[in-house]
C-alpha cells in the first residue's frame, strides 16, 4: 500500500512538473518569442495594420468603413456622404458620420443563392442607387458600367477595398462634390491602386480608407 501511495505521489508530482514546464514554455516563452519576432520583423502587420492620419489612428487597412451622413429624424438607414468614395455595400459595417471611426455590427455573408428574390431586389436597388448617385451633368452612368463589387458585399462583409473600376466610376461625382478637377481625382485613384499580390494573386484593388484620407488632404490643400 505504501508503494502504491508513493507511486501515485510520484506520478502526480511528475504531471505537475510537466504542467508547470509546458505552461511556462507554451504560455509565456513561446508567445513572447512570437510577439518579439513579429514586432521586430513586421510591426505594422503585428499591430493590426493601423492607418494613421494627422498622428491619430483612424482605422485598419484590413477592415472597411462606411461614409454616411448623420441619421435624420425618422431615418432608419443613413444616406451615403457622396463627397467621399464609397465602399462595397455590406451588412457588416456600422455608421460612420465623422469618417474616422469604425463601429462593428457584424461580420458575415448573406448566404443567399443567386436566384433568391430578396438578393435580386437588393442588387437591383443597389445598382439603381449607384447609377443615380454617380451620374453627373453631362456624364450619366450606364447600368452596364456598374461593376459587381458596387452592388454586392464580400464574404466577410468587412472588405476594405473596392475594384479600380468602381473607384473610377465614382471619380466624377467625388470631383464635383469637392470642387476638384476630374484629372486630379483620377490621379489619386491611380496612385492608390494596388496590383495583384506577387503579381498573380488576387485582383487589383483600391483601399477606400487610404483613398479618402488622401482625398481629404487634397481638398485641404486646394
Amino acid at each position: 500500500m505504501n508503494n502504491s501511495v508513493a507511486n501515485t505521489a510520484r506520478l502526480l508530482w511528475a504531471g505537475l512538473r510537466a504542467l508547470l514546464v509546458l505552461t511556462v514554455v507554451c504560455g509565456v516563452l513561446y508567445p513572447l518569442a512570437v510577439t518579439g519576432v513579429a514586432q521586430g520583423v513586421f510591426p505594422d502587420k503585428a499591430n493590426g495594420s493601423e492607418i494613421t492620419a494627422n498622428g491619430k489612428v483612424v482605422g485598419s487597412e484590413l477592415i472597411g468603413q462606411r461614409y454616411d451622413l448623420p441619421l435624420k429624424k425618422g431615418q432608419q438607414t443613413a444616406a451615403p456622404d457622396l463627397k467621399w468614395f464609397q465602399p462595397r455595400p455590406s451588412n457588416g459595417l456600422g455608421t460612420n458620420s465623422v469618417n474616422t471611426r469604425y463601429k462593428l455590427i457584424l461580420s458575415g455573408a448573406t448566404n443567399r443563392s443567386g436566384d433568391n428574390k430578396e438578393l435580386i431586389d437588393w442588387v437591383t436597388a443597389a445598382k439603381a442607387a449607384v447609377v443615380k448617385d454617380n451620374s453627373v451633368p453631362g456624364h450619366p452612368v450606364s447600368p452596364a458600367d456598374v461593376p459587381a463589387d458596387a452592388v454586392t458585399s464580400s464574404g466577410s462583409g468587412l472588405d476594405p477595398a473596392i475594384s479600380p473600376a468602381y473607384a473610377r466610376l465614382q471619380v466624377r461625382r467625388v470631383a464635383e462634390r469637392n470642387h476638384l478637377g476630374v484629372a486630379q481625382v483620377e490621379r489619386l485613384v491611380e496612385h492608390h491602386t494596388d496590383g495583384r499580390i506577387l503579381g498573380f494573386v488576387g485582383e487589383p484593388r483600391v483601399n477606400v480608407l487610404q483613398l479618402n484620407i488622401a482625398l481629404k488632404q487634397l481638398v485641404n490643400e486646394g
